[in-house]
């Protein structure tokens, strides 16, 4: 459990430290490059969901923060099970990933909107403003920030709807905590021979 716990804690201290520093000295909205044309830094908000994906309405994101405090708990069971278990170290490490990822977007969601005012292309965020927070306890927006336009050009013409528009991959913005999900289910699916043996 121990390897678990540094894993989760280390992930889940980078994430919150690079948000929280992005968020009050960033204004939305803002990029800037790292590496060349394909790697920026690109300060943006979400409602919640991975890549900035969306489920609608002020229900919507209450519904999600509800969900993810659920998983947040599963994940915690499974994660407590196979290490009684003595599991494997690929499955240790894969669901700790996914836990990380899942607390520190939660961590977003659920106290941003309390402890932050409102980031806008005029205004940097206030860590603990007088006038107080921008949204209820559980109705913050995720930050995200890692942009990598790897490619970018136009579809052809003879494409049906996006015939002409540009095209860019990978056009999400995304996050740390995004990223220890999506190696934690990669893991899981690359490696699943080695994390889940079958026995005939």
């Amino acid at each position: 459990m121990k390897k678990a716990f540094l894993i989760v804690f280390f992930i889940l201290l980078a994430d919150q430290v690079f948000k929280i520093w992005l968020k009050t000295t960033f204004y939305l909205g803002e990029s800037h490059p790292v590496i060349g044309h394909w790697f920026y830094l690109h300060f943006t908000e979400n409602e919640g969901m991975a890549f900035g994906m969306k489920l609608g309405g002020q229900w919507g994101k209450l519904a999600l923060s509800i969900f993810r405090i659920f998983a947040i708990i599963g994940i915690f069971w499974w994660l407590r099970t196979v290490t009684k278990k003595a599991a494997g170290s690929l499955m240790i490490v894969s669901i700790s990933l996914i836990l990380a990822g899942a607390i520190g977007n939660l961590i977003d969601s659920a106290f941003y909107g309390l402890i932050f005012n409102e980031s806008s292309y005029m205004q940097l965020a206030t860590l603990f403003p007088k006038g107080g927070g921008y949204a209820a306890f559980l109705h913050g927006k995720v930050v995200d920030m890692l942009y990598f336009p790897i490619i970018e050009g136009h579809f052809p013409g003879w494409i049906p709807f996006y015939g002409g528009e540009d095209f860019i991959f990978f056009r999400p913005v995304f996050n740390i905590a995004d990223s220890a999900i999506t190696t934690g289910v990669l893991m899981l699916i690359v490696f699943q021979r080695k994390i889940f043996p079958t026995t005939k």
